[in-house]
């Protein structure tokens, strides 16, 4: 604190040490509150900080394992990818599928007539602007030609305003001169692309390919697609069509084999992320709430050491690894092999136990974790409340913690404030103290010098 030097000059007293010790008596017991209640808010504030981060990695590997459905368990395999690939989604079961491909999806595309002076021709040699309307499955996309735009110029205006939409636009050219073509990401028969409006660019243009369907057969059934990439054949399978099929020397075409085949060190791999995330978790957790013993033997509590909230959430996190759920035989990750410690609640998996029950019930694993009641979804609802992230229990304890913090910050400087003026105040008196014993002693001395020259007046006669 801000104050001037008591240096007792008057009075020989150390008015600066009294002064000081004055305003330290004064300022420990509420200073001692502060500083107890700034690092116990510091230190759980940061604690919390740490289980939020883990509840966040832990909820975002959860969502992870659900997407890329982590324990279907399948293993799929296209006999000929320059045919069709595949990607096994939600609902995907074993089987295998006989796919032919006669043809693939086509879009539209289409040519304006040719420009001899090439891609910087002018296609606008009137005065005013003029529009380009291009037209697919029932909807027009409106181009603003400018007066003396450019073939090149059309074509980049093309991509940057309609690109989203699918639309393309090129500029090919040859000894005669380039034309604009015109093509689409939409495929499929009746997404033809058609030129209109006043521009001119759409006089004598031509079609280069009519849009068509992909034609194929699923185990001699015959079908058709709008686009080459199918989600609805096969419940849960997504079919990539790359290729035509090949032909014997028969004429007939050659099929490629789709299999989905379930396998057991795949979703082994999924049980062992599943026990891996968790760990994490509770590591975590046990980090911040265990109690450590110094060299000495006294025990030291963790900053959330006995904390209600913490103890709600590992509780629900437990009480759903309890669960029973699947629709086999085997409805807990118990029988599979993953076992509790009693030191710390850390999962292991115990690869005998995995085994047996894989050789037998491996099926039984996919319906434990997935699934609306599955396991992923049981652990995201039962941490949901916790870990929102601007309403959860630990985002609204964290704001409480950091409004204390900046309260305690007030209370300081509320607290440096009174004990400046208190200081001031005492060393005001002090000081108006040592002025009057200063005084006082120069009305002795004089008093005493003015005795002492009577005393030696009386002594001479």
């Amino acid at each position: 604190m801000a104050g001037s030097t008591v240096s007792g000059i008057g009075s020989n007293i150390d008015t600066q040490a009294i002064v000081t010790s004055l305003v330290n008596a004064q300022k420990a017991p509420k200073q001692a509150q502060i500083n107890t209640q700034t690092l116990k808010a510091t230190t759980t504030l940061s604690s919390i900080g740490k289980i939020q981060a883990a509840l966040d990695a832990f909820r975002g590997a959860l969502d992870n394992m659900s997407t890329t459905n982590t324990f279907s368990g399948l293993t799929v395999k296209s006999s000929d990818e320059k045919v069709a690939t595949i990607k096994a989604g939600t609902g995907a079961a074993n089987g295998t599928f006989a796919l032919k491909v006669e043809s693939l999806a086509q879009p539209s595309k289409i040519s304006t007539q040719v420009y001899p002076e090439g891609a910087s021709s002018v296609v606008n040699k009137t005065g005013t602007a003029t529009t380009l309307s291009i037209n697919q499955s029932g909807k027009t996309f409106d181009l603003n030609v400018p007066a003396g735009a450019t073939l090149q110029q059309v074509r980049d205006s093309i991509n940057s305003q309609f690109g989203t939409s699918g639309l393309s636009a090129n500029v090919l050219t040859d000894a005669n001169g380039s034309r604009l073509v015109l093509t689409s990401t939409k495929m499929g028969e009746g997404s033809d692309i058609t030129l209109g409006g006043n521009s001119g660019i759409d006089t004598g243009y031509t079609v280069i390919d009519k849009p068509s369907n992909a034609k194929y057969m699923l185990d001699g059934i015959s079908m058709t697609s709008k686009s080459n990439e199918i989600s609805d054949a096969v419940s849960g399978l997504s079919i990539t069509l790359t290729g035509v099929s090949s032909k014997n020397d028969d004429g007939a075409m050659s099929p490629t084999t789709l299999s989905l085949t379930t396998n057991a060190s795949t979703l082994k791999s999924g049980v062992q992320g599943f026990v891996d995330t968790y760990n994490a978790l509770m590591t975590a957790i046990n980090a911040e709430t265990k109690v450590t013993t110094g060299t000495d033997g006294t025990p030291t509590a963790g900053a959330l050491t006995g904390d209600a909230t913490l103890r709600g959430l590992v509780s629900s996190i437990r009480n759903e690894m309890s669960q029973l759920s699947g629709n086999g035989t085997f409805k807990s990750l118990a029988q599979f092999g993953v076992t509790t410690s009693q030191d710390g609640g850390l999962l292991s998996l115990d690869d005998k136990k995995w085994s047996a029950a894989a050789a037998t019930n491996i099926a039984d694993l996919s319906s434990i974790f997935t699934g609306k009641d599955g396991l992923l979804a049981r652990m995201q609802n039962a941490t949901e409340s916790y870990a929102k992230a601007s309403t959860g229990t630990f985002a609204e304890r964290t704001k409480t913690l950091t409004d204390n913090l900046n309260k305690l910050k007030t209370e300081q400087t509320t607290l440096d404030e009174r004990m400046t003026a208190l200081q001031k105040t005492l060393q005001d008196k002090y000081n108006a103290m040592d002025t009057l014993v200063a005084q006082l002693r120069a009305q002795s001395d004089s008093v005493m010098t003015t005795l002492n020259a009577l005393n030696k007046s009386n002594s001479d006669s």
